[in-house]
C-alpha cells in the first residue's frame, strides 16, 4: 500500500519542488535557509561595491606613484611637485616641504633635519594608507564568515529535509535529492561570496604594500634633495 502524501505543505515543498532549477530551489527552501541566502547576497553585493571602489582607488595610486617616480628621476624640484594641487602624491611632498621650511626649535645637523622632514612625509603617507585601507577589513570578514553562514544554512536545510523524509516514510533518491539540493545551495552561496572577497583582499593588501614601499623610497630621495638645497639656502 503506497505511503500517504505528506499533509504539511512545507514538507511537500521540500520533497516535491516544482523543478530543480536554482530559482525554484531557493524559492522553496526553508525560511531559515532563505534568510541565510539573503544575508550572503547582501554581503556579496556590498563586497563587490567595495572591490570596485578600491580597484579604482588603487589604480589611481599606481598611476600617481609612476608619475612621481618619473618626475623625481627627471630632477623635478620638490617645490614644483608640492605646488601641483592636482598631483595625487603632492600631499606627501607638501608635508615634507612644510616641515623643511619651518625653523627648527634647536640647532640641528643636516642629518637631523633630513630625519625630521622624512618623518613628516611618512606621517602623511601613513594617513593616506589608512584611507586606502578603509573598508578592506570588511572583505576579510566576508571571506572568513561567509562560508560558515552558508554552512549553517546547509546544515539547517539538511536537518529539515531529513525530518521531512522521515515523516514521508520514503527514502528513494527522487525524494531525498531535492531537499539535499536545497540545503547545499547555502554552501554554494557562501563560497561564491567568500572566494572573490578573499582574493580581492589579498590583491589590494599586496598592492598597498608595494605602493608604500615605492613611496618610502621616494620619500628618502626627496628628503635628500631638500637637504642638498639647505646647503645653498631655502627657496
Amino acid at each position: 500500500m503506497p505511503a500517504p502524501a505528506p499533509a504539511n505543505p512545507d514538507i511537500n515543498n521540500i520533497l516535491n519542488p516544482p523543478d530543480l532549477t536554482l530559482g525554484q530551489l531557493v524559492l522553496h527552501a526553508d525560511p531559515v535557509v532563505q534568510i541565510a541566502l539573503a544575508l550572503l547576497v547582501i554581503l556579496s553585493i556590498w563586497s563587490w561595491a567595495i572591490m570596485a571602489d578600491k580597484f579604482i582607488e588603487i589604480t589611481r595610486a599606481r598611476r600617481a606613484i609612476r608619475r612621481l617616480e618619473g618626475e623625481v628621476r627627471d630632477g623635478t624640484a620638490p617645490e614644483k611637485i608640492a605646488a601641483d594641487d592636482k598631483h595625487p602624491c603632492a600631499d606627501v611632498v607638501r608635508a615634507g616641504m612644510k616641515e623643511w621650511k619651518a625653523p627648527p626649535d634647536t640647532q640641528e645637523s643636516l642629518h637631523e633635519e633630513r630625519d625630521r622632514v622624512e618623518r613628516s612625509m611618512r606621517n602623511e603617507l601613513a594617513y593616506e594608507v589608512r584611507r586606502m585601507e578603509k573598508r578592506l577589513p570588511f572583505l576579510a570578514t566576508v571571506g572568513s564568515a561567509a562560508p560558515f553562514i552558508g554552512l549553517f544554512g546547509t546544515v539547517w536545510g539538511i536537518m529539515n529535509s531529513f525530518t521531512a523524509i522521515a515523516q514521508s516514510h520514503d527514502t528513494s533518491l527522487a525524494v531525498v535529492a531535492p531537499g539535499i539540493a536545497q540545503a547545499l545551495i547555502g554552501t554554494a552561496f557562501g563560497l561564491a561570496a567568500a572566494i572573490p572577497a578573499v582574493m580581492a583582499y589579498n590583491k589590494f593588501a599586496t598592492e598597498i604594500g608595494r605602493y608604500v614601499g615605492r613611496m618610502q623610497t621616494l620619500i628618502s630621495t626627496v628628503g635628500g634633495q631638500l637637504v642638498k638645497q639647505a646647503r645653498t639656502g631655502r627657496a
